[in-house]
């Protein structure tokens, strides 16, 4: 199922990188020890079409990251065997010309200590004592893009740097592009857990004044499966877009979608990853 190949550049604990043969294109997992969260998880790098092609040796590339990487690509590895089909989505995209080439990372989550990474803040609701989110943006910028710089061809700056995820891996996401302005230019949020640590992250936000130059905010109408809590989680997610608003984001720069019916899901992120590509790295119309 899975290749093992020798990695000469690689400098974690095994030294490897496992082919995965089940995706679309080429998808890479890479072993990845981190001195932040004490622990190890697998990176999965999904490479353009042309990546290894000699007429493109030259060229470097813009990178999206995205938390929860076992969902991404992959039923084997996808909670509830529902993925997101990123790498079928990208290969789709690329070769229509809607985006260009691009590497995409997912960052494994780190199993029953996933919640206590993606929480920035103590929280009632879930009960987490010693949220360790604080230490993400340091892990991704610290740790994750310099491995990713050594090892493939990377365009720098902003512009040509995304993160996403969905749930707590948005609420992270928007952590980390709130405390960390100007490494992140694009940022991905789905489904964001803004109501979690009775919703500190959205008070933290309406001070912030810098933000990526382009966001794709995405929730569904029946994210919690109660009309009551669907319709705070939909009002939360508005509120949050006010706040780009206010701080400059129109819509050239930021894109909200709410979803009818659309529920907190892999088929549903899944559902809306084309059109969030395609407005984070595409050419604006």
């Amino acid at each position: 199922m899975e290749e093992i190949q020798q990695s000469e550049n690689w400098s974690g604990p095994a030294a490897g990188v496992i082919r995965a043969e089940s995706a679309t294109g080429d998808l890479r997992l890479h072993e990845f020890r981190s001195r932040i969260f004490h622990n190890t998880r697998f990176l999965r790098v999904w490479l353009p079409p042309d990546y290894d092609d000699a007429a493109a040796a030259s060229r470097h590339y813009p990178v999206l990251y995205l938390n929860d990487g076992q969902n991404l690509f992959e039923a084997s590895t996808a909670f509830n065997g529902i993925e997101w089909q990123v790498d079928e989505t990208a290969d789709r995209l690329i070769r229509e010309g809607a985006v260009p080439p691009m590497i995409i990372v997912g960052m494994d989550n780190a199993g029953r200590e996933r919640i206590r990474e993606y929480m920035p803040h103590r929280s009632l609701h879930p009960i987490m004592w010693r949220a360790h989110g604080t230490r993400f943006p340091s892990f991704l910028s610290k740790e994750v893009i310099p491995f990713i710089d050594r090892n493939y061809r990377v365009a720098h700056g902003p512009e040509n740097t995304g993160l996403g995820g969905s749930s707590l891996g948005a609420l992270i996401a928007l952590y980390t592009a709130a405390v960390r302005p100007g490494v992140i230019g694009r940022l991905l949020l789905e489904s964001p857990s803004l109501w979690a640590s009775n919703r500190q992250l959205i008070r933290q936000s309406r001070g912030v004044k810098r933000w990526p130059e382009r966001v794709f905010l995405g929730t569904g109408t029946a994210e919690a499966g109660r009309k009551d809590k669907d319709q705070s989680m939909v009002d939360d997610v508005r509120e949050l877009a006010a706040i780009f608003h206010r701080a400059g984001l129109d819509g050239t720069r930021l894109k909200l979608v709410v979803e009818e019916d659309a529920s907190h899901h892999e088929s549903a992120w899944a559902r809306r990853f084309p059109d969030a590509l395609k407005f984070l790295f595409g050419t604006p119309k």
